[in-house]
């Protein structure tokens, strides 16, 4: 059924329809309006007091047999990140949204990645959504999925992009959802019948081989998420998921690699560049955890270079998603990361035309950055370290800069 209705709202509806037992989350933005429109869904649930309380309670319901819900973003992922290394050590088939936000200081509450790029190896499969009809659906794969191979699963949207955006989506029948759903049936399960002790000590003769695992489950995702995306197009009449999106890659000399709804600004800049005869297409990735290095090498194989545009940075090298993807990579071909969009800055189709068109770009290169602004903060704080202790404070206040 087709529906205008808010991003927050058309994946609330479709966890609904996804039957989960226990749904417990602590509201922040952007997500708020996802668990909100839950709770008038639902007439029961459990709520947390925090973000660690949420997880802390799914991980019981999950480990107790519920199909178990929560959502989160930024600090409130942070502040889970214990409990998130829990649910995945324990094997619980724990489903999440992260409505993807920056992370402070300074405060920021618009869209970037760096909140969901910090927990990339906390153990959980990491599915990013293009549009707000993929979030909706990725949730219901993201279910299976997760109930599949008793592995959490987070489903990335960006937020206030999507979480507030107001779209048509296709909104699934409670009987399509229920054919490509099974009832859960969990893999353990606690019963005060027969106590066990679960997250024991492990020593250091055995914890290997219990991270191995964890691994290894991993790979299975990359081996299952194809197909089960492919049967999810042919129940719902239409694509969502895998593992990585190819667009007009097949004869481009520069592809463009990218996560989230900035695909399409790309997508359409390509589509400009086209026009003028430039040989250029995009690469969307679908799951960055499992890494889905065999795909993307594939689709990576005849470029002559690559520039990956990522919304978050890791400080002191750059580029995160870059680091995956030359890993991936059988030549020697250039790769530049583009860091664009940080804290909610727009990602204009005139910046990234003149970005993909340039040939001189630098290993990181920062889209839009007020290169003036930064230069004179560099300069002061320099003259401030060669001033002198005695002198130092004088300077400061000279120049605005706070006094110690």
């Amino acid at each position: 059924m087709l529906k205008q209705i808010e991003g927050s709202h058309a994946v609330a509806e479709a966890v609904a329809l996804c039957r989960p037992e226990v749904i417990c989350a602590y509201p922040i933005s952007p997500q708020t309006h996802i668990v909100e429109a839950l709770g008038e869904l639902v007439a029961e649930g459990a709520v947390g007091r925090s973000e660690f309380a949420a997880m802390s309670v799914a991980i019981g319901a999950s480990a107790a047999g519920a199909r178990a819900y929560t959502a989160t973003a930024s600090q409130g992922l942070l502040f889970m990140a214990e409990a998130l290394f829990n649910a995945s050590g324990l094997g619980l088939p724990i489903v999440m949204t992260v409505a993807n936000r920056a992370i402070g200081a300074p405060i920021n509450i618009w869209n970037d990645h760096t909140d969901s790029m910090s927990q990339r190896d906390c153990g959980w499969i990491q599915l990013f959504a293009e549009t707000n009809q993929e979030a909706l659906d990725l949730h219901i794969q993201a279910f299976r999925l997760a109930e599949e191979l008793s592995l959490p699963v987070m489903v990335c949207m960006d937020g206030f992009i999507l979480t507030h955006a107001y779209e048509r989506v296709d909104m699934p029948t409670r009987e399509q959802v229920d054919a490509y759903l099974p009832p859960f049936s969990p893999r353990q399960i606690l019963d005060p019948n027969e106590p066990v002790s679960i997250g024991a000590m492990v020593g250091p003769e055995a914890f290997t081989e219990v991270r191995y695992l964890a691994h290894a489950k991993q790979m299975q995702a990359l081996e299952l998420i194809p197909g089960w995306s492919d049967e999810f197009r042919r129940a719902f009449g239409r694509e969502a998921g895998g593992l990585v999106r190819p667009y007009r890659t097949e004869d481009a000399d520069t592809i463009v690699v990218a996560l989230g709804s900035v695909l399409g600004t790309i997508k359409d800049t390509v589509d400009e560049m086209r026009s003028r005869g430039v040989r250029i297409g995009a690469l969307g990735i679908a799951c960055f955890r499992p890494w889905p290095l065999a795909a993307v090498q594939q689709a990576l194989a005849r470029a002559k270079r690559v520039i990956v545009l990522e919304k978050s940075l890791a400080v002191g090298i750059g580029g995160i998603v870059s680091t995956n993807v030359r890993t991936a990579l059988e030549r020697a071909i250039p790769v530049h990361t583009v860091i664009a969009g940080l804290g909610g800055r727009p990602i204009t189709r005139a910046s990234l035309s003149r970005i993909f068109g340039s040939e001189n770009l630098e290993h990181t290169t920062f889209l839009d950055l007020d290169r003036a602004l930064v230069d004179r903060v560099l300069a002061r704080e320099s003259e401030v370290r060669r001033s002198g202790p005695r002198a130092e404070n004088i300077l400061r206040e000279k120049h605005g800069l706070p006094t110690r």
